[in-house]
């Protein structure tokens, strides 16, 4: 049993129901189910992100397994993935910017509180917290780098991204994105097969990422 199915167990006692009808009208109250929903909009905005990524990624894997090498359309399918990421990063970067303030926002005191209304309130308040650290930590390995324009080319694109090596820290998705501005770089040399190899692994390895994230 994990921490969420406890907390679903203790709002279905009765003691949690009671408690939580004798204080409706109580500020405290009203910032638990707030900050619940908050909680339930920024899963929704993860789960989408990483779906649209999922998507976009195995449209680019397939894609690039059937150019074998060649250069021909994948600067559209590159483009595509790229514009897809831009937006996917604006929506990581606006969630996180509503996280602000969420884990101070609680005007519950366990002063003048019964022990009953305390020993209810405190855990849902720490389970509260623990998510958030936990979305915070996701959305930002989302959002990797901050979003850059639409690209449209592969001159464009050049300029755009900044193709200095990777780190080793970077998550799976920076790691994609630090791919094709390597496979961008070498479009105006020569893109060989070992460059549309490391391409596809990092896909691969982005797409079984996603999968342990969901």
């Amino acid at each position: 049993m994990d921490l969420h199915d406890c907390v679903d167990n203790l709002l279905l006692l009765p003691l949690t129901q009671q408690t939580l009808a004798q204080h409706r009208h109580e500020k405290w109250a009203d910032e638990l189910l707030d900050g619940s929903l908050k909680l339930l909009d920024l899963c929704c905005t993860a789960k989408d992100a990483l779906l649209q990524t999922r998507e976009h990624a195995h449209e680019l894997q397939s894609s690039l397994r059937r150019r074998r090498g060649g250069e021909n359309g994948v600067s559209t399918d590159v483009g595509e993935y790229l514009t897809s990421r831009t937006k996917v990063k604006k929506a990581m970067h606006k969630a996180l910017r509503n996280m602000k303030g969420m884990e101070n926002n609680c005007s519950f005191s366990p002063l003048n509180k019964d022990p009953k209304t305390i020993s209810m309130v405190c855990p849902l308040k720490d389970v509260e917290t623990a998510t958030l650290t936990v979305l915070e930590s996701l959305l930002s390995s989302i959002a990797g780098a901050a979003a850059r324009s639409k690209p449209s080319s592969w001159s464009l694109v050049s300029k755009l991204m900044s193709c200095e090596e990777a780190a080793e820290d970077l998550s799976e998705f920076e790691k994609v994105d630090s791919s094709l501005c390597t496979l961008i770089a070498h479009k105006t040399k020569s893109v060989n097969q070992m460059h549309f190899d490391n391409m596809q692994n990092v896909l691969e390895k982005l797409e079984s990422s996603i999968e342990d994230l969901e």
